[in-house]
């Protein structure tokens, strides 16, 4: 699609305002990509059927900003005022009025074109859940911040809602916190093969294997420098959070290396959650979980995906739905007592009746978390790069409203979601939990409510404090990340410089 601007007018430069119209661009038209032709628009668009044209006018009282929208079926103006006077604000506030101003103009224009709204309406960004907690913390009850949602940004009923729930999980978890707790996430970016709409940086362990050992070993040298910087900076860690990739392709002798480690040199006195996550079942056998166990960890996850046998192919695993019940009894017999599943609406070869059929078989093994994830077509995997059939956005609609209905039923409550680019449907991530079950470290991250320090190849610390976020990365790739381990571990002293000491 032609993104054009009309500059004259525009506070700031037009090309800070590319961003707000691209995501616009890809919540109503997802299958556009941008192009920003030289020049100014034609003054005869007559013919044309794909662009856009934003304009400002100030005038005495009101300023409006216009988006004229053109498809092959015909063209329409959305138009958003507000306050002229806004424009005398100071310029990051004035430059946050317009931009909020320029998508909300896009959107008319696209939705009166396409003649239905997204169930998101005009909120674009990864996380929709701090608006209503935003709300909420100023005073609003939750029947405001669903309804400022519904107006303001035109989410539809059952979606607002659902931000609203998701806010509510939220200001228990920052009631419950204190300012020297940090949570802890430790990478292990190894899978027994790669999905096909992965893009995590993981290395199939079959022709890796040679890395494991090695990196192991560099990750043990940056957990014993994290804690030494956490304990000299005063900090403790809340949650810790073991993901991947998929930890359990570790054997259980190096799981309990590292997770020794972990408890000889981080600050975990005070920790209140443990997650792993087991995730794949051709990775899990009952010595890993004991390993586990004994080392108190008390949450698992152990993800099918899917239940339906031609999806798993599909995606590239290697296992049955069968294997994955008898994971999950494993799990149990080992004595946790605290499960996730993850499922995947939009996979390929999955339809509507195949996710319910995948939905009521995790339900019918009662874990205590089920996470449901919306497809995300991602840079870097093999389905974005083979653009392989998938199931329509109605399909993948229909997938995420069953869900709702049925773990509601089932007395499942929503508490964190997050949103994607290229997510099919313009949908969204929930993870749902039995009362009582929410995961504290889910929702610290996605809201990021406190810092989160990451360890291993990929990780990015977010260090959280003082109205100001700063993050630290480590090299993408475990042999990048060994080679730079020397600057990984001298990193770690900007966390005690971000706390001042």
């Amino acid at each position: 699609m032609k993104l054009y601007f009309e500059t004259s007018n525009f506070p700031w430069s037009p090309e800070r305002y590319h961003y707000a119209a691209e995501q616009m661009m890809l919540t109503l038209f997802p299958d556009q990509r941008p192009e920003y032709p030289e020049g100014p628009p034609p003054r005869d668009m007559g013919g044309e059927t794909n662009a856009a044209i934003f304009t400002l006018h100030r005038g005495k009282k009101l300023t409006n900003v216009s988006a004229l929208v053109f498809q092959p079926w015909g063209w329409h103006n959305g138009v958003t005022r507000f306050p002229s006077e806004e424009l005398d604000e100071p310029p990051e506030k004035v430059y946050h009025t317009v931009q909020h101003a320029l998508k909300l103009a896009f959107y008319k224009a696209g939705a009166a074109l396409l003649g239905t709204q997204p169930p998101w309406g005009a909120l674009t960004g990864v996380r929709p859940v701090k608006l209503p907690t935003r709300a909420m913390l100023a005073g609003a009850a939750p029947k405001q911040a669903q309804k400022e949602l519904e107006k303001e940004y035109f989410v539809s009923p059952d979606r607002a809602k659902l931000a609203v729930d998701c806010a509510r999980a939220s200001l228990t978890v920052q009631s419950s916190l204190s300012p020297n707790q940090v949570s802890l996430y430790i990478g292990i970016p190894f899978c027994p093969s790669r999905c096909v709409y992965c893009s995590f940086v993981s290395a199939d362990v079959g022709r890796t294997l040679n890395l494991v050992e090695p990196y192991l070993e560099g990750l043990l040298r940056e957990v014993e420098e994290t804690g030494r910087v956490l304990r000299e900076t005063g900090l403790n860690i809340r949650s810790f959070y073991m993901g991947g990739g998929t930890p359990t392709t570790l054997s259980a002798e190096q799981m309990d290396r590292l997770l020794s480690k972990c408890e000889e040199c981080l600050p975990l006195e005070r920790c209140t959650e443990y997650t792993v996550e087991a995730g794949r079942p051709d990775t899990i056998t009952r010595e890993k979980l004991e390993v586990l166990k004994a080392h108190g960890i008390g949450r698992v996850s152990i993800n099918p995906q899917t239940l339906e046998d031609p999806v798993l192919e599909a995606i590239g695993r290697r296992h049955s739905s069968g294997d994955i019940r008898v994971a999950y009894e494993l799990a149990r017999t080992t004595g946790f007592g605290c499960v996730n599943m993850d499922l995947i609406a939009g996979l390929p070869r999955d339809t509507a009746d195949g996710f319910r059929r995948s939905l009521e078989g995790v339900l019918a093994m009662g874990p205590e978390n089920v996470t449901v994830h919306t497809l995300a077509l991602k840079k870097g995997s093999s389905l974005m790069e083979s653009g392989g059939r998938l199931p329509s956005g109605d399909a993948v609609f229909l997938m995420l409203n069953l869900s709702r209905e049925l773990l509601t039923t089932a007395g499942y409550i929503p508490y964190y979601l997050y949103r994607q680019k290229y997510m099919s449907g313009s949908l969204e991530n929930v993870g749902w939990a039995k009362p009582g079950a929410e995961s504290l470290y889910n929702i610290v991250m996605m809201e990021e409510l406190h810092t989160v320090v990451s360890l291993g190849a990929g990780g990015v610390t977010k260090l959280i404090g003082g109205g100001k976020i700063l993050r630290l990365t480590n090299p993408k790739f475990p042999q990048d990340y060994l080679a730079g381990l020397d600057k990984v571990l001298g990193q770690k002293e900007e966390i005690k410089s971000f706390y001042h000491l």
